[in-house]
C-alpha cells in the first residue's frame, strides 16, 4: 500500500502541474477509493496533501518564467471570499442542487474548450474582466463546498483569457496554492487529517510537482496547447458527468 500510495501522489502530482490543477478530485478518489477515508477526512487530508506539491510546483513554474500573476490575482480576487463563504454554507446546501449546478459548470466551459481547440474561426482574444471573476467565484465555491482544488474553473478561464497553455499551468499554480490553504484550514475544522495516508500521497506529489514544470518548459508552447486543451476539455465534461453519475 505504501508504495502504491506514492506511485499515484506522483501521478497526480505531475497531472497537477502540467494541467495546472483538477488533481483535488483525484486526491479524494484515491482517499476513498484506495485508503478507504471517510468523505470529511479524506476532505480534510486532500486540501492538506496537495498545498506542498503545488508550492514547490508553483516556485518551478516561476522560475520558468511563465507566471502571470496579474491574471493570477484577478481569480483570487473573488475566489478567496468565495471559498469562506462556500465552506460556512456547504452543511444547508443540498448535495444533489451542488453536483448539478458544478456538473453544468464543467459542460459549459468544457465545451468552449474544445470549441477553441477545433473551431479556427472562434475568436481567440480574451475574456473581458468579470469572466475571471466569475470564473474565481466558481472555483473558490468548490473549494469550500466540496474541499475540491478548484482548478478545473481557474484553469479553463485563465485559458479562455487568452494565456497559452504553460502560461496558464504556471498562473493557475499560483492561486490554487492561495486557495488550498484557505480551503485547508476551514476544512480541518470539520474531519479529521490521516497524516500517515496523507504523508505519503504528498511524498509522491511532491517528486512529481518538482520535475514537470522543467519537462514542460522544453516544449513548443503552442504545441502543447494545441494537445492538452481539448484534454483538459475532456477531462471538465468527463468530471460533470461524474458529479452527477
Amino acid at each position: 500500500m505504501t508504495i502504491v500510495l506514492i506511485l499515484l501522489g506522483f501521478l497526480v502530482g505531475a497531472f497537477i502541474m502540467t494541467m495546472g490543477g483538477g488533481g483535488g478530485a483525484f486526491y479524494l478518489g484515491i482517499m476513498t477509493g484506495v485508503a478507504h477515508l471517510s468523505p470529511s477526512t479524506a476532505t480534510a487530508t486532500s486540501l492538506f496533501t496537495a498545498i506542498p506539491a503545488l508550492a514547490v510546483g508553483c516556485y518551478s513554474h516561476y522560475r520558468t518564467g511563465n507566471m502571470r500573476l496579474h491574471a493570477g490575482n484577478k481569480i483570487l480576487l473573488t475566489a478567496v471570499p468565495a471559498t469562506i463563504v462556500g465552506s460556512l454554507a456547504a452543511p444547508y446546501i443540498p448535495e444533489l442542487i451542488y453536483s448539478w449546478t458544478i456538473a453544468i459548470i464543467f459542460v459549459v466551459l468544457g465545451v468552449q474548450m474544445l470549441r477553441q481547440s477545433f473551431a479556427h474561426h472562434v475568436k481567440k482574444t480574451g475574456q473581458p474582466t468579470w469572466f475571471a471573476y466569475l470564473l474565481g467565484i466558481i472555483s473558490g465555491l468548490m473549494v469550500g463546498i466540496a474541499g475540491l482544488s478548484g482548478g478545473g474553473p481557474i484553469m479553463a478561464g485563465l485559458m479562455l483569457m487568452g494565456l497559452d497553455m504553460p502560461h496558464a499551468a504556471a498562473t493557475s499554480s499560483y492561486a490554487l496554492v492561495a486557495l488550498s490553504i484557505v480551503g485547508s484550514l476551514l476544512h480541518a475544522t470539520q474531519g479529521t487529517i490521516a497524516w500517515t495516508v496523507g504523508g505519503l500521497l504528498m511524498l509522491g506529489s511532491l517528486v512529481g510537482a518538482a520535475i514537470t514544470p522543467r519537462i514542460l518548459n522544453r516544449f513548443d508552447p503552442r504545441l502543447l496547447t494545441a494537445i492538452l486543451r481539448p484534454v483538459l476539455g475532456i477531462l471538465l465534461i468527463a468530471m460533470a458527468v461524474n458529479q452527477v453519475w
